[in-house]
């Protein structure tokens, strides 16, 4: 079986280059790995044992789902690894997966784990690379076993996936009417969901998350996410991204018009340190900065209930 790599890129050169050095040292190298370039300019990038092709794509706008099915579509393997740029591929990643497919049919998800500042250089230690990742407080731990099922479609996470070329293929890929920031995984998820695709976790097929400063709320990304939580409602009757908009809603930037929501305002310097990944942090968190703007919502509803004047009553 033929496993092509995919990923996507703009601008993180040196994450890439760490990336293909991660394809390079793999028990079972890849049999090509195929860039979705969101830039004017190709990669320059180390010598591999494989082919690399890398094409380019029109447009400023981040089209993340444009990118991914540039590089799946024009992938020659049967199977399909999609690693985002900023991943350096554990040594048996290529192997998990192929284990994993031959087990289970459907889409399977590695895992992750998340780098310190400062540990991703040139040279990979994998073993330091083991003692120092962190997994994601907010995403599920690997399955007992080899393999486990997801029950929820709204798990999928386009970091770190496998899946049949023809399954891609007869989906169509993702939905390029998302653009830019946000959405367009977790339609990706539904879309298998509904056509009955098996959604497995993966014990193993590992990726190390190269450290780069990032926001969780994405803020920064407010515009897209608004467009794509609507892209999402009139497709599938439903919302998407509600924790996201949520603290959006307590920052004050947006509010509910209807079914839809509207802008009121662009983030703030305060905003964005709020939501900024801190250098300490090997990653964001959504979920610590939602709690903290709840309790400042919870601490301001309560200040102001105890300011009000008692109601006047008749002797």
């Amino acid at each position: 079986m033929k496993i092509s790599v995919c990923t996507l890129g703009h601008g993180r050169a040196d994450h890439l280059r760490n990336l293909v050095r991660g394809l390079q040292a793999q028990t079972e190298q890849p049999h090509e790995l195929v860039i979705g370039v969101m830039q004017d300019e190709r990669y320059d990038v180390p010598q591999t044992e494989f082919p690399v092709r890398q094409i380019l794509l029109e447009g400023s706008d981040m089209p993340l789902a444009a990118a991914r099915n540039a590089a799946g579509s024009q992938a020659s393997g049967e199977l399909l690894i999609f690693l985002d740029i900023d991943c350096i591929p554990s040594p048996s990643l290529v192997a998990d997966y192929r284990r994993g497919a031959s087990t289970a049919g459907g889409l399977l998800m590695g895992e992750v784990g998340y780098l310190p500042k400062g540990i991703a250089g040139s040279c990979l230690d994998f073993d330091l690379f083991e003692r120092v990742a962190v997994r994601h407080s907010e995403r599920p731990g690997p399955p007992a076993g080899p393999i486990g099922a997801c029950s929820d479609y709204r798990c999928f996470w386009s970091l770190n996936f496998a899946l049949p070329k023809a399954v891609f293929t007869s989906l169509g890929g993702f939905d390029e009417r998302y653009r830019g920031y946000g959405g367009e995984d977790t339609d990706f998820g539904r879309m298998l969901w509904e056509a009955g695709t098996d959604l497995w976790w993966v014990r193993g097929a590992k990726a190390f998350h190269q450290y780069h400063p990032h926001h969780m709320p994405p803020v920064h990304h407010l515009d897209s996410i608004l467009a794509n939580t609507k892209v999402f409602q009139e497709k599938w009757g439903e919302p998407t991204m509600q924790h996201w908009l949520r603290a959006f809603r307590l920052m004050g930037l947006i509010d509910r018009d209807g079914d839809d929501w509207i802008k009121l305002r662009d983030p703030t310097p305060a905003h964005l340190q709020l939501t900024r990944q801190q250098e300490h942090e090997p990653y964001a968190s959504s979920s610590a900065v939602l709690e903290t703007l709840e309790r400042e919502a919870d601490a301001f509803a309560s200040a102001e209930r105890s300011t009000r004047l008692p109601e006047k009553t008749e002797a």
